[in-house]
């Protein structure tokens, strides 16, 4: 599995990272044993870096994940978590609770040190409280040796600007934003690169638009685009390919993005993603996809509050 450097921490992840949100459940019931072979098996491909939080399966997936990861050298792992978001509209990026949720995430991954603490979808908050409070409040974390570095997270790409703009961070964690059907990621690497600032991509199936399969009934996508993604699959259908390799070799294939989570739950969901990873991509069928979807190219959804949901 390639290795890429995240940014200037020092750390080489591995270019398909371990997206932990499905061992909380999310998706259905995960057994912890069939969590800790996923996690064994990631290891043995060569993925490194494990990201979850504590509103995966309401801190069910840090607790999997804890207990998938005992025993394993540390050395062996990246490991990465969030704090500020415990619920779908629980929000608290308050310096204590920050330092609070720090303490429990170490207890519950089994760790004494987390690698990466991200604030977690902070488009939600006003950004204030986001830079001097819960910033802060990590790199008092990082200066007792609870955590490694500090990152963001969110969907709308200004946020990112609105942070680096006013305070300092080690990595930023961007989802939906390099894949077929969006790749305006691109615009802000050089920013980000100039920064210093590691990237962590996710959701290289935009939530499941990607798949060949339906969406779940949840997407916020608007109807237009969920249309254009299905005829892209239909498409590669048509060819004898599917879309979900197709679109997993192109969300990993741009160097300057250190690494792409995503989410895992089985074993064998992991060996079909990394043999995925082994194969060459279909540059004319990627073409043509990419025709398909231009009409609706960097089309996506608001999130966040009222006056941070766009950008």
């Amino acid at each position: 599995m390639e290795k890429r450097p995240l940014g200037a921490t020092g750390i080489e992840v591995s270019m398909l990272g371990f997206g932990a949100s499905p061992l909380g459940g999310v998706f259905g019931p995960v057994a912890q044993e069939e969590a800790t072979r996923a996690v064994y098996a990631a290891l043995d491909l060569g993925i490194n870096l494990f990201d979850t939080a504590p509103f995966y399966g309401a801190t069910k997936s840090e607790s999997v994940l804890g207990e998938a990861l005992v025993g394993i050298p540390r050395e062996r792992f990246v490991l990465a978590t969030k704090v500020g978001r415990y619920g779908a509209a629980n929000f608290d990026f308050s310096a204590d609770r920050v330092m609070l949720s720090i303490e429990e995430s170490l207890q519950r991954l089994r760790v004494d040190t987390i690698d990466i603490m991200t604030c977690h979808d902070i488009e939600f908050v006003p950004i204030d409280q986001v830079v001097n409070e819960a910033i802060p409040a990590l790199h008092r974390a990082r200066d007792q040796g609870k955590i490694r570095f500090v990152g963001v997270s969110g969907l709308p790409l200004r946020i990112y600007r609105d942070a680096l703009d006013r305070t300092s961070l080690d990595t930023i964690l961007s989802y939906c934003h390099h894949t077929l059907n969006d790749d305006s990621l691109l615009d802000l690497i050089p920013y980000l690169q100039a920064k210093q600032v590691g990237i962590i991509n996710a959701s290289p199936f935009a939530m499941g638009l990607l798949t060949g399969a339906p969406p779940p009934e949840w997407h916020p996508a608007p109807e237009s685009l969920k249309a254009a993604c299905r005829r892209a699959a239909e498409h590669c259908r048509a060819r004898g390919a599917e879309l979900a390799p197709l679109a997993l070799r192109f969300a990993v294939s741009n160097p300057s993005i250190a690494t792409t989570l995503v989410g895992m739950r089985s074993q064998q969901e992991v060996e079909q993603n990394v043999a995925w990873l082994q194969q060459p991509q279909d540059t004319a069928l990627q073409a043509e996809v990419l025709e398909i979807l231009r009409p609706v190219h960097n089309v996506s959804w608001p999130s966040g509050n009222s006056e941070r949901a766009r950008g």
